[in-house]
């Protein structure tokens, strides 16, 4: 009967396959990052809602203004209680009158009609201080090249601008889970052959490799740490460290 020779396999071979997996593993993930779709957003409401909401003609507003019990001046009032407007033949960036004139059921003290000083641009114009956007948190933030995605804006209440105030607005993709970039350093430093930093960063699969290798011999562990310290490997729901 033919005698088996074991299998021997040098630790030089061992240090090369981890290796290799290491580097195949960042390459998909680029490839992933890169190809990552955002889904596109839809309009909610029609033109001919946008202007109804804008001249009041729904009296929701009637909740964010003063009642018949607040002795309140007209001229103070600020959006959704009043509805300023003129024609778009005013300058870009330079100041100009805007005829405001106080929503219907709004109780306030003087004249219902007046004018006001703003810059002259649309509301989709404004700096991004002064309107609010809706964050999203399914997009990847560590994609590269950077992902942008679109969302809705509405100005603030004091901001006047010509057109609506609600509009589509396409935003870098930046945001976090509370993922700590410190905490991840550590545990790549000192508990990584146990894989413990992949695991806090959600990457479980690459995890229990690291777990039942030993840290790739040691290996994967310096690799990952360096990864970490240099924001190149981050959490896998594609969020940014805090």
């Amino acid at each position: 009967m033919p005698r088996t020779l074991p299998l021997r396999i040098s630790i030089r071979d061992c240090l090369v396959l981890v290796l290799l997996v290491i580097f195949n593993t960042i390459h998909i993930t680029d490839m992933a990052n890169n190809n990552m779709d955002i889904p596109k957003e839809k309009k909610s409401s029609k033109e001919s809602n946008d202007k109804s909401s804008v001249r009041g003609d729904t009296e929701d507003y009637l909740k964010s203004c003063p009642s018949e019990q607040d002795n309140i001046q007209c001229t103070v009032l600020e959006y959704p209680c009043i509805f300023c407007n003129r024609t778009i033949d005013c300058i870009y960036g330079g100041f100009s009158n805007y005829s405001c004139e106080v929503k219907a059921k709004v109780h306030c003290n003087g004249s219902r009609t007046f004018n006001r000083t703003a810059i002259c641009r649309f509301c989709y114009q404004t700096e991004k201080w002064e309107h609010r956007c809706d964050q999203k948190a399914n997009c990847n933030s560590l994609a590269s090249p950077l992902k942008y995605y679109s969302t809705n804006c509405t100005v603030s209440d004091d901001v006047i601008c010509l057109g609506t105030r609600r509009f589509i607005k396409k935003i870098l993709c930046s945001w976090t889970a509370g993922t700590r970039w410190g905490t991840a350093l550590i545990l790549a430093l000192t508990l990584g052959g146990f894989g413990a930093d992949r695991f806090y960063l959600g990457h479980w699969q690459e995890g229990i490799g690291k777990l039942f290798s030993f840290g790739g011999l040691g290996v994967w562990t310096l690799v990952d740490a360096l990864l970490i310290g240099i924001h190149h490997l981050g959490p896998a729901d594609g969020s940014l460290y805090i």
